[in-house]
């Protein structure tokens, strides 16, 4: 009787590897919905439609968008932490998800630890943003104008925590100036301020300003990257000005942690494929948004160098709320 149990366990073993197998090797085989945390509109919304398009012609099935604003993103985070961990449920994220967990110190997932990176599909450098009302025309400029009144220029952003504001206190630590933030809640507010005078700088992706630079009503001062900008419009690095300021936004899509492997290289390899199109990546640079993908453990390792560059900033943060 032993081997007889002995072979029927064997074999139930062996038919639960293969019906696993066999499930993986015909993934995708139904809808998949990705998951946006802002509304529909917005450079994140339009990334995952435009993935989402392209996705569903080269699986032959259905990529949907599905939107869920609302709590700094922790509502479409939470929906997809939650999610069976099988490929059909996945989250468009940009830098704003990795730092919800400093911000929300009682949160029901681990916006790093319940999430497996998928693929970067992208990351916009931050531009330094004024008023021409500033009266300063340069980056040099900008932080002599700073330092000799510290405390009284103001930058907007788009809340505690976002990537804008984390993008204004990094240029604050790396200048040595005292920048006031204001947060908002309504990004086409920080526009309206910056141009009435009420803000004097905002740190943010070209996207963001880009209709406003293009016609002189606002002055970009810097990309924060290693390359300047020459198309559409010109914008010198902050390095030209000899300041250490380095800075973007990713975008990239992530699954539920316990995803199998075989399902995420399989998204991986098709989201990187699609995103190689030429079509595509000028449509993702009019987002003001450079293409890129790395490996897909390597995009892991990009979301935790990033924190860790970041750092000290969370710790204030996390101890002012």
């Amino acid at each position: 009787m032993i081997p007889v149990k002995l072979a029927s366990i064997v074999l139930a073993a062996a038919m639960a590897v293969g019906t696993s197998a066999a499930a993986q090797e015909h993934y995708p085989s139904r809808l998949i919905t990705v998951v946006v945390p802002l509304t529909a509109g917005t450079t994140i919304d339009i990334l995952a439609r435009l993935f989402a398009e392209s996705l569903s012609k080269r699986f032959g099935q259905q990529v949907i968008v599905a939107n869920r604003p609302g709590a700094g993103g922790l509502i479409a985070a939470q929906a997809v932490a939650t999610a069976p961990a099988d490929g059909y449920t996945v989250l468009l994220a940009n830098s704003g998800h990795a730092i919800l967990g400093t911000l929300n110190k009682n949160l029901p997932f681990d916006p790093i630890g319940d999430f497996a990176a998928v693929s970067l599909i992208g990351d916009a450098p931050t531009l330094v943003t004024v008023a021409p009302s500033l009266r300063v025309r340069s980056l040099t400029e900008f932080v002599e104008l700073a330092k000799a009144k510290p405390g009284a220029i103001n930058y907007g952003s788009a809340g505690v925590g976002t990537a804008t504001h984390l993008a204004g206190m990094y240029f604050a630590a790396q200048t040595g100036t005292d920048l006031v933030h204001v947060p908002y809640t309504v990004s086409s507010t920080i526009i309206a301020d910056l141009l009435g005078g009420r803000i004097h700088v905002t740190f943010a992706p070209a996207a963001f300003t880009l209709p406003l630079l293009q016609d002189g009503r606002l002055l970009a001062l810097a990309v924060a990257a290693n390359e300047p900008i020459r198309e559409p419009i010109a914008v010198p690095t902050a390095l030209a000005a000899h300041i250490d300021y380095q800075n973007a936004t990713w975008y990239g899509f992530l699954a539920p942690a316990k995803t199998p492997p075989p399902v995420l290289q399989t998204l991986h390899d098709a989201i990187v494929a699609v995103g190689a199109d030429p079509e595509l990546k000028e449509k993702i640079r009019a987002q003001g948004i450079t293409p890129r993908s790395i490996g897909l453990r390597d995009f892991d390792a990009h979301i935790r160098n990033d924190m860790d560059r970041l750092e000290p900033l969370l710790r204030t943060i996390a101890r002012s709320n």
